[in-house]
């Protein structure tokens, strides 16, 4: 049998047993709570583990968890009518109708709890030493219990919220970053393309040659320019606030700046290039520096370590980068500088992975599809 199956077959096997227990939870309640018990107590021991148990498949099942709970304390207490039986019926059940409240819409929540409510009460009623106040008592128990269940459901919900607006202005951010780091790509570009061009204007009767040799220049660089802005320009905001900062764009060739300027910050940068290195698409060239620097800056920040390692592979029909330490490791937290790079590589039809090692640690890594491949 191989690995899938006798793993679904575990989990199917686990599920059954869980399940079974759940459902025999009102037999053994209702054994415990009669005037028979077992040596030694175990009666009351497996009552309280069933009970523990229907409790977690809350998670779960949560209605059929609170069906069978109140259908096993309500049997229970009507087969023994004492304060204690009372108590723990309205707590257990109380505790469930809250998770449940505070887990799901008000639609499930609100028919739940008056449901569960009115069942206490029902309960209650039959006991003749049962009294207004106590019967008040449950009812505002239920009520409360239902507010602090709802409140917390609407907190989580805000700050969900929150964190998605905060993830999408994240994502807006580097989009617009890309942009402008784009825009000056394509500047430079046709800045290019209008000296060649003048030139080849000013040599085509005179020096044929130096005229070719322009318009094969305009050919080269019109081209890259058109195959970056093919794969990247429509997937980025069209507006742009704001001036885009002037100066060449960064790239791979400056790996070595970066980690002597990373070294004066304490951390050692060992720098490893495999592969053929060739000439890559400007914004490749851009987008795979960025992923660097953003990297080992989050392990300058964050790892407490004092090196690291930046692999460069030049694979041929893609270029595939990787930044691992040695340091405190963690999981992905929720700084929005794993949603920049996972942005940049998103837009390049790459793929990207970030995440502690198992070693100890933690690693970035992305493989970024060349134009070849990607056409």
């Amino acid at each position: 049998m191989s690995a899938l199956p006798q793993r679904r077959a575990r989990r199917f096997t686990g599920a059954a047993l869980i399940w079974c227990g759940v459902a025999l939870y009102p037999c053994v309640l209702f054994f415990t709570v009669s005037t028979r018990g077992l040596p030694g107590q175990l009666d009351i021991v497996l009552s309280v583990g069933l009970t523990a148990l229907v409790m977690a498949q809350l998670r779960r099942r949560p209605l059929v968890a609170l069906g069978i709970l109140g259908f096993a304390w309500i049997v229970a207490f009507m087969q023994v009518k004492s304060g204690a039986i009372a108590g723990l019926e309205i707590l257990l059940t109380d505790v469930a109708v809250g998770y449940i409240t505070a887990t799901h819409a008000r639609r499930l929540s609100v028919p739940v709890a008056v449901t569960t409510g009115v069942l206490q009460v029902l309960s209650l009623a039959a006991w003749r030493f049962v009294d207004e106040v106590f019967l008040s008592t449950a009812v505002l128990a239920m009520a409360v219990t239902w507010m602090a269940g709802d409140s917390i459901r609407v907190r989580r919900a805000h700050a969900e919220a929150l964190r998605e607006q905060a993830t999408a202005q994240a994502v807006s951010a580097e989009r617009l970053r890309i942009a402008r780091e784009l825009h000056d790509m394509v500047a430079h570009s046709i800045g290019i393309i209008a000296i060649q061009a003048g030139v080849g204007g000013r040599v085509i009767a005179t020096q044929p040659e130096e005229a070719r040799n322009a318009l094969d220049a305009i050919e080269a660089t019109s081209r890259d320019t058109l195959s970056g802005l093919r794969r990247m320009l429509t997937a980025l905001r069209k507006d742009e606030p704001g001036a885009a900062p002037l100066g060449p764009a960064p790239g791979l060739a400056d790996l070595d700046r970066l980690a002597a300027a990373t070294k004066d910050a304490g951390v050692e940068v060992e720098l490893r290039r495999t592969g053929e290195p060739g000439p890559l698409p400007p914004d490749v060239d851009l987008s795979a520096y960025r992923i660097v620097q953003e990297a080992v800056t989050n392990v300058v920040r964050h790892a407490g370590t004092e090196r690291c390692r930046v692999t460069i592979d030049y694979r041929g029909e893609e270029l595939a980068v990787e930044i691992a330490d040695d340091g405190c490791g963690g999981v992905v937290g929720t700084g929005y500088g794993i949603v920049g790079m996972r942005e940049r590589v998103a837009l390049l039809r790459g793929e990207f992975t970030a995440g502690p090692r198992p070693g100890g640690g933690f690693r970035v890594a992305a493989r970024i599809p060349l134009p070849a491949a990607v056409a």
